[in-house]
């Protein structure tokens, strides 16, 4: 049988989140910095092989979505896959799962940040970066439905962008010139997929929430599976778009595709729009990103896995104060240092294992708590681990190397509380 959900503990958080609040956290989340940027390295990596690496990014992030789904509807409690993983696989499964999310997803908070900065004031990007990342830590210290609030404004903001520039850029599409339109083969392609996975990687943070929505069983699983659809129809638009106006050649030299796409279709003036949009959807991802890898920091200090201390949520607003202004204070580190295209592929290499364990986890679970066929977990597994696999070799050493001092981490704290 289906455990009961659990009503907030005393010392956990509120169940604030409603259906609309958890579909716009997760959209904002996907619909983030990279629809702005990512389109142009997977062009440059699969050619006009990119519709089909979108759809098989698509497919993947699909499984792992029914995963999280079906895992989030009988453990409604923060921390996502870490939980999951820990509670179906084991500790040591649940940890490189929030390991994973937690240094993947603060490299791409900075990346995200200096996006921001990019856009809205050149020149000025870390100093303006540092500034975002503060203000939207102490947005997030006042409690979550300010941060869903907030949310929905910047999506709202994003769609009407990206809406906007597809369909102003459209009419001036030109004809195929298939000599142009290579596919660089299979690797390219997968290789493009595991890099346009990094897109759509947001709807885990409706999971790692799930201690603070409503009636988590049917809330936490709908507003998964219509974020990501919404998220899939606007990347499907925007890369037909792209490359029948700009062609897949230019698109994989440009460094802001969607300013150059509303540009060469002959509408200069909307391009400001757009960098208006990017600036609101590198907010809105920054973010909810923030939230989500506080919750799971959260979670992790629970269980001796990070630092107790992380582990306290205050009592006035009901979030984890702590874990929330470390997390804060380790990105603004790391915008120092950070650049986005060298993130992406790291990113994709955290957040893939991730999703590995999610599946793993699915495929464990009985009968009597699935939702979709357990076929579908083994596909999704299969393909995460194929995509790390043709990451850039860089994202997998770099990769490989921060697993490793994670584990061996937990290792040492575990030898040492057993020693004690």
């Amino acid at each position: 049988m289906t455990p009961p959900v659990p009503p907030a503990a005393p010392h956990g958080l509120a169940r604030r989140l409603g259906p609309l609040d958890a579909t716009a956290i997760g959209l904002g989340s996907i619909l983030g910095a990279g629809v702005f940027a990512v389109f142009a390295p997977a062009a440059a990596t699969a050619g006009a092989g990119l519709l089909v690496a979108l759809v098989l990014a698509g497919f993947v992030a699909y499984c792992n979505a029914t995963a999280s789904a079906q895992l989030a509807a009988v453990y409604p409690a923060s921390g996502g896959t870490y939980v999951f993983g820990r509670e179906v696989l084991g500790p040591w499964w649940g940890f490189a799962a929030g390991w994973g999310f937690v240094v993947g997803k603060t490299a791409s908070c900075a990346a995200m940040a200096l996006t921001f900065a990019a856009y809205v004031a050149p020149g000025w990007e870390r100093p303006v970066a540092l500034a975002a990342v503060a203000v939207l830590t102490v947005v997030n210290c006042f409690g979550i439905t300010r941060t869903a609030a907030l949310t929905k404004v910047l999506l709202v903001v994003v769609l009407v962008v990206l809406l906007t520039a597809a369909a102003v850029s459209l009419p001036a599409a030109a004809p195929i010139n298939w000599s142009n339109w290579a596919i660089t083969g299979p690797l390219g392609v997968l290789q493009a997929a595991g890099l346009l996975f990094f897109a759509f990687a947001g709807y885990a943070r409706i999971a790692t929430l799930g201690e603070e929505v409503r009636d988590p069983a049917k809330t936490i699983p709908r507003a998964i599976m219509a974020a990501l659809a919404g998220a899939i129809l606007v990347y499907l638009l925007l890369g037909v778009t792209l490359l029948l106006v700009l062609g897949p050649d230019r698109l994989a030299a440009s460094t802001t595709p969607l300013a150059d796409l509303v540009t060469a279709a002959g509408h200069p003036g909307v391009a400001p729009v757009v960098r208006v949009g990017a600036a609101a959807a590198s907010l809105g991802a920054l973010l909810a990103l923030i939230t989500g890898i506080g919750r799971t920091t959260m979670a992790m200090a629970r269980n001796r896995d990070l630092p107790p201390f992380l582990a306290a949520v205050a009592a006035r607003h009901g979030v984890p104060l702590r874990a929330e202004i470390a997390v804060g204070v380790l990105v603004c580190g790391l915008v120092l240092v950070g650049d986005l295209r060298e993130v992406i592929g790291f990113s994709s290499f955290g957040v893939l294992v991730y999703y590995a364990v999610a599946n793993a986890s699915a495929f464990r679970q009985p009968a009597a708590q699935r939702r979709w066929p357990r076929p579908l977990n083994l596909v999704g597994l299969t393909a995460c681990l194929v995509l790390v696999a043709t990451l850039p070799t860089v994202s997998q050493l770099v990769g490989l190397a921060v697993f490793a001092v994670g584990l061996l981490g937990r290792l040492a704290l575990t030898a040492r509380a057993t020693g004690s």
